[in-house]
């Protein structure tokens, strides 16, 4: 596969941009989808077991800024009915910052089943602006791309901890 190389720093081609396109979702997107898929799945999994089913109004607390913007998120998706539905849980429709903020703020129960949980939020926080750029459409830097794959490749680490401690995996819907 030739080298894929960022359309902006040279003239105008129609080819340029779509070349990049496929290659940030060949090589990047899926892998960005995957990750935080999984982190929503383990979080869900790790407090339904520590907190219950509703842990959601205990472990963000429905007065956080978090819940009121996945309110808000949720009343904006409602108001457009012809399109997708991100899932009856607020977990969908919260950030990755989001996301990794739920783990610090209830490490300790995290901490019972993931025992490196401060590793992973230390993980998910080094591919926030390499997400950020790849979700806006931008083209990351070898440093960038390398963060992502480091993330990925931890995956089935981070889902192995939930079998080894008997806690089901929960998938939100």
């Amino acid at each position: 596969m030739p080298l894929v190389r960022d359309f902006r720093n040279y003239s105008y081609k129609s080819v340029r941009i779509d070349r990049c396109g496929r290659h940030i979702g060949s090589e990047l997107y899926w892998k960005l989808y995957a990750i935080e898929n999984t982190v929503r799945i383990v979080i869900h999994s790790v407090l339904t077991a520590q907190v219950g089913t509703d842990w959601w109004s205990e472990a963000v607390g429905v007065e956080s800024t978090m819940a009121k913007n996945a309110s808000k998120a949720r009343a904006r998706y409602a108001a457009k009915p012809q399109n997708a539905n991100p899932g009856l849980s607020d977990i969908h429709l919260v950030t990755l910052k989001e996301l990794t903020e739920i783990l610090r703020v209830n490490s300790h129960l995290v901490i019972r089943v993931v025992p490196d949980v401060s590793d992973w939020i230390a993980t998910l926080e080094s591919i926030r602006v390499p997400r950020n750029l790849v979700g806006h459409m931008n083209f990351p830097n070898a440093f960038d791309r390398m963060a992502i794959d480091s993330a990925y490749s931890q995956l089935a680490t981070l889902l192995g901890h939930l079998s080894t401690n008997r806690v089901p995996v929960l998938v939100p819907k």
